[in-house]
């Protein structure tokens, strides 16, 4: 059934008897609603809620809107400036045009982080909102504090938010973490070991087990992602585990919300069509799994929409608005998720502790066959009797093969670890292998190099030496030209004096014949 179908039948004083189980159902609305939008921000406070900012055509939008959940009746919020929390107390400015951003619920205010604006700044910008009074204003930070981005994504732990990744300016990625301290409203920057997603934005994360943080899709410039990834909150390592389930497409744009331990995906799109599955994934087991899905155009197969979760009547709910899908979307649409029991959180172990807790479970499994043989051979041995122990022994032996069971998956999903560990290793292996081939390749020409350059160095002194020299053989060549000069002095006086005197000669010659 389609959601048009379902929104014509649900009426607004019972809606929430007409929703099925994991079934998005289009809610009607009283009143004038919001302009349509993507790339907003969403939140729900008390089965209200609350929308900020995001993008329609081009321009970014300021404006705070809330739905009531109960009334399906939308409002707006009339921000006051708050001058108190302005950093620049000349600009009472309460919202800033603003998209692709962040938006946390911390006490009794709405903390809005980052986002793209036309407000420069040269670090990331958190808004606040205060649910009694309105009043709206910068909040003042310190510290490491962040280069300005959007679609980043922030996730309250305790009385921190972690913010990872998003795009910068000049269309920069970004794949660093950053921690804000809400009590001091501190920036401190995280140096993560081990191998951290790929630069991104547009992406979703959430947190399991409180200490685990997951990093699910998103993009870059040219693709995008379907991995997840997990950063160890406690010893700040990245992981990639491995998961099972159904086969989860590349997207970005999407939205995400935790409850219990299933994480909810809802749309996205790679540019080309919008993803209209609803995903959810254990995230105690890493299995992916399809909840429901919706037509191409259906306005939950969009971009840049948001999701919520909510707790009205009693129920959990997942809350959705807006995105974009080859229109602008203002519509909201709830889905009523099945319980589920709880399971046990699983821990992310480093590859020695995965390979000792396999050992450990392997002996324990050991141990327990043992135990069922035993016990089997014991109900075998008392075939006779007929009473209330027997039952005691078949009760016994299934709950050992029960248990067994259990410790067999458990040691099979460590051992499917261990493999892509070792594969991981080869990998890195191979790739040691071959540049450490093409290192010995570079020092050879690192070498040959050398011996060139130490030609060339002989060369240039022989250079500098006859440039040396070239003063004194500049003087010689002096003297020279002046003994040459000298000489043709004295040959031509040498010359006249021999004309002269031949010359008197012939006069005395002359005259003592006369």
């Amino acid at each position: 059934m389609g959601t048009d179908e379902i929104k014509r039948d649900v009426d607004i004083g019972n809606w929430q008897s007409l929703v099925d189980h994991d079934q998005w159902v289009a809610l009607p609305v009283s009143g004038p609603r919001p302009a349509a939008r993507y790339k907003h921000s969403a939140v729900v406070v008390d089965e209200k809620l609350y929308i900020s900012g995001g993008s329609r055509n081009g321009r970014y939008l300021s404006d705070v809107e809330v739905f009531d959940l109960r009334n399906l009746v939308w409002s707006d919020i009339k921000l006051k400036p708050n001058a108190d929390t302005f950093e620049e107390s000349s600009s009472l400015e309460v919202l800033s045009p603003i998209s692709n951003h962040n938006m946390i619920r911390w006490e009794n205010k709405l903390l809005l982080l980052g986002g793209h604006s036309k407000k420069l700044s040269d670090r990331i910008i958190v808004w606040s909102i205060d649910l009694e009074t309105h009043l709206s204003g910068i909040v003042e930070t310190s510290g490491k504090v962040p280069v300005p981005r959007g679609g980043h994504s922030t996730t309250l732990v305790g009385s921190r938010l972690i913010m990872f990744g998003g795009e910068g300016r000049s269309r920069r990625l970004l794949n660093d973490v950053s921690v804000l301290d809400l009590e001091t409203m501190t920036w401190d920057a995280v140096d993560a070991t081990q191998t951290p997603p790929a630069p991104r934005f547009d992406h979703t994360a959430a947190l399991h087990s409180e200490r685990y943080l997951l990093i699910f899709g998103g993009c870059s410039h040219t693709s995008f992602f379907n991995d997840l990834h997990v950063l160890d909150l406690q010893s700040m390592e990245w992981s990639q585990p491995q998961v099972q389930g159904d086969i989860v497409t590349p997207r970005a744009g999407h939205a995400g919300i935790t409850i219990d331990e299933d994480w909810y995906i809802v749309g996205g799109g790679d540019n080309r069509r919008g993803c209209t599955e609803t995903l959810v994934l254990n995230m105690s087991k890493f299995v992916w799994s399809v909840l429901t899905s919706v037509k191409q155009r259906d306005p939950l197969a969009s971009e840049g929409l948001s999701v919520c979760s909510a707790l009205i009547g009693g129920q959990k709910y997942l809350v959705s608005f807006g995105g974009y899908n080859g229109k602008y979307s203002n519509e909201v649409f709830v889905l009523r998720p099945k319980l589920k029991d709880l399971k046990r959180p699983k821990i992310f172990q480093s590859p020695a502790a995965a390979a000792a807790a396999a050992s450990v479970t392997a002996a324990y499994a050991l141990s327990i066959t043992e135990k069922l043989d035993f016990a089997t051979a014991k109900s075998n041995s008392n075939g006779a009797e007929k009473s209330l122990s027997e039952e005691d022994v078949a009760h016994e032996v299934d709950a050992i093969r029960e248990e067994k069971t259990l410790l067999e998956l458990s040691l099979a999903e460590v051992r499917t670890e261990n493999s892509k560990l070792s594969g991981k290793i080869e990998e890195i292996n191979g790739t040691h292998a071959e540049l450490s081939k093409e290192l010995q390749s570079v020092q050879g020409q690192l070498v040959a190099e050398r011996s060139r350059c130490f030609k060339l160095e002989a060369q240039i002194t022989e250079l500098q030496k006859i440039l040396e020299s070239t003063p004194s053989m500049e003087d010689d060549v002096q003297a020279l030209r002046l003994q040459k000069s000298e000489f043709e002095r004295h040959l031509e006086l040498a010359s006249a004096v021999e004309k002269q005197g031949s010359g008197g000669v012939w006069r005395w010659i002359a005259g003592g014949a006369t």
